[in-house]
């Protein structure tokens, strides 16, 4: 097993939300030289230690400068919801030439969007890619892209895949469920909420990540990372209500809430093509 434990090495972060903030932790629990790119060049609470650029990732002249001296480089950044089609193919790409020309190691967050509905089957790394969605479709053609470049010898890849988030700075599920319970309201899921549906917490993505990118052998291969048990949405909520100390109070939102909520929110618009995940167990296995 191969790895590389030098903390003198440079890894670049792009994105420095929920899953960029969670992998600079992690790095720097190890030691690490960090530099993080998002638009403003600023990121609360980043200790100080940790570089913030300020820079357009879109243009792959800046993304080379940016990783150069680079040892590992994870993409974690991403346009806004309702705009991936357009914008989320040529930021990746940008990312990967800049990557290729400094011949760093990449490592790529990922979702489980390019399977598509799995029809109750617990999803592995060897599903076929049968994405039946607009951001699906996206996923898929990024996806088979990263890998096409890392067996023509162009770049190395590693692809770190997740399911819906949870944990620390990650807002959408923060703002449905924990907010409201911790005002004394009823916290909301989505769907239906008494079947199962795997989860991921985002600190073990981030981890995840840094492991997966320390790791030679892992290059060239998708992996689904490790996940808490499977639970229900409303067992999820039971239990954060019991860790609150108060009685549960739990709702759900369906298709048409979302359809209506989408009239004045993009990415509640965007989420209604996605409710399959939410209507049918939604289950990862993560056993490799």
């Amino acid at each position: 097993m191969t790895t590389n434990n030098n903390s003198n090495e440079l890894h670049v972060i792009f994105g420095t939300g929920p899953v960029g903030f969670a992998v600079m932790e992690e790095l720097v629990k190890r030691g690490k030289q960090v530099r993080m790119v998002n638009r403003s060049g600023k990121l609360a609470d980043a200790p100080k230690a940790v570089e913030v650029v300020a820079s357009d990732a879109y243009d792959p002249a800046k993304t080379r400068d940016l990783t150069k001296g680079a040892s590992v480089v994870y993409q974690c950044a991403q346009p806004e919801y309702h705009e991936w089609p357009e914008k989320f193919p040529p930021l990746q790409a940008s990312i990967v030439e800049g990557v290729t020309a400094n011949n760093a190691k990449l490592v790529v967050v990922e979702n489980l969007y390019m399977y598509g509905d799995p029809n109750g089957r617990p999803m592995t790394e060897d599903m076929p890619y049968n994405a039946h969605t607009r951001k699906g479709q996206t996923r898929k053609a990024m996806s088979e892209s990263l890998m096409a470049a890392h067996k023509s010898g162009k770049i190395r890849v590693v692809i770190g895949r997740a399911s819906d988030f949870y944990g620390p700075r990650y807002l959408t599920a923060a703002d449905q469920t924990f907010y409201p319970a911790l005002a004394g309201k009823q916290a909301t899921g989505i769907g239906n909420i008494d079947v199962q549906h795997t989860f991921t917490y985002v600190p073990d993505f981030g981890k995840a990540l840094v492991i997966l990118g320390e790791h030679d052998e892992a290059y060239g291969q998708v992996w689904h990372v490790p996940n808490a048990p499977t639970v229900t949405q409303r067992e999820f909520m039971t239990m954060m209500f019991a860790e609150i100390g108060t009685a549960p109070k739990i709702g759900s939102m369906g298709k048409l809430m979302m359809r209506i909520g989408g009239l004045f929110i993009p990415g509640a618009r965007e989420t209604v093509e996605m409710m399959y995940e939410f209507e049918k167990p939604f289950t990862v296995n993560h056993s490799k």
